[in-house]
């Protein structure tokens, strides 16, 4: 018989998994849980803005966020009452910015529903809330039997069942196991199970080296058995692109020269970085870098070497021309302009080490 081709061979459900792996893993999280504040006093405001916050984003960067965030926007209503440019300004750093523009737009509907929805369909329909985070904040804050499947969740399941087969990427690996994580749902305790399982796949089942000695679903775990653990799940290789850019470091009568993206920008828009060397062509260059920096966004390698340059003295200001994105920024403006997290960075570094 002619061999299957790779990732056609049909899905399966993988059968419903015996009450005591429920039982297990409850009771492993009820005992080891992590001491986490929007855990702690729990709410649908906190519930909701933390599940914003976590995507693409480990805890320990979180929690800093979190607190400020609470301390700024207390409620739903407050933060649909803010400026977005003071939403994305406290959000600075965390990355992944339209987030905090979807977090804020979501706000806003939430304020003029006549109750809170109950649902995972009915969280769909706010902005910026996919399945994995209307699974979450329904099971959580309101006990719908909604499992949830994400990356941490993924890594579990296909250790747990030993599923062996490649996927094309994590979007495909998640459709994969929606099906087992559904099997596996504590329906009488939705939220802590879906909590538990994010968080075995966080602390204990994690990516590499897990400690299976101390997982609750080690009796039942198929990698366990066969020694696989380090092996699954198996994701294709992401292709890494690298870009080089030349940056401008350029002074005038103490301001800063920043270019702020577009706000038709894919990735951080209305955001302040230092200008590119392309868009301004006549700037006189220092052939040695003041730093060369790199940074990664999804898939993409950046590296960036930032250089001292002057414009010519002829040469009309640039940050007049509004349609350039040009602007110079003293300290104290600097200060209140939002930057991308790893040029705020820079520039306050490249400031100790050069000062005026």
């Amino acid at each position: 018989m002619p061999k299957t081709p790779p990732n056609t061979t049909p899905q399966r459900t993988p059968p419903a998994p015996a009450p005591a792996q429920r039982a297990a893993l409850l009771a492993w999280y009820r005992a080891h849980r992590r001491r986490l504040p929007w855990r702690e006093a729990p709410s649908l405001y906190k519930t909701v803005v933390s599940e914003f916050m976590l995507q693409q984003t480990q805890v320990e960067t979180v929690l800093h966020y979190f607190a400020r965030w609470l301390k700024k926007f207390p409620d739903f209503a407050a933060l649909a009452a803010a400026r977005e440019a003071e939403v994305v300004k406290l959000w600075e750093g965390l990355g992944y910015y339209r987030r905090a523009r979807l977090l804020h737009a979501l706000a806003r509907e939430f304020v003029r529903l006549p109750a809170p929805p109950r649902t995972a369909e009915a969280w769909r329909e706010l902005p910026g809330v996919g399945p994995y985070t209307a699974a979450a904040i329904s099971s959580i804050a309101f006990g719908a039997p909604a499992a949830v499947v994400d990356g941490n969740v993924v890594r579990v399941l296909a250790r747990l069942l030993g599923e062996r087969r490649q996927f094309k990427d994590g979007s495909a690996a998640v459709k994969f196991f929606t099906p087992a994580a559904d099997a596996l749902l504590d329906a009488t305790n939705p939220g802590d199970h879906n909590q538990a399982m994010m968080e075995l796949g966080a602390t204990v089942c994690t990516r590499r080296h897990p400690l299976c000695t101390v997982c609750p679903l080690v009796t039942w775990c198929v990698a366990a058995a066969r020694g696989e653990a380090d092996d699954l799940p198996r994701l294709a290789a992401k292709k890494t692109t690298r870009t080089e850019l030349v940056r401008l470091w350029i002074e005038r009568d103490g301001a800063l020269l920043l270019h702020r993206r577009p706000a038709s920008s894919r990735r951080l828009a209305k955001l302040c970085e230092l200008p590119d060397a392309a868009s301004l062509p006549a700037a006189k260059i220092e052939k040695k870098p003041l730093a060369v920096k790199r940074r990664t966004i999804a898939n993409q390698l950046f590296i960036e070497s930032i250089h001292r340059a002057t414009l010519p003295a002829n040469l009309p200001d640039p940050a007049k021309d509004a349609s350039s994105g040009l602007l110079w920024a003293t300290p104290a403006r600097h200060a209140r302009l939002t930057l991308s997290g790893p040029h705020r960075q820079w520039v306050e570094e490249l400031r100790k080490m050069n000062p005026e």
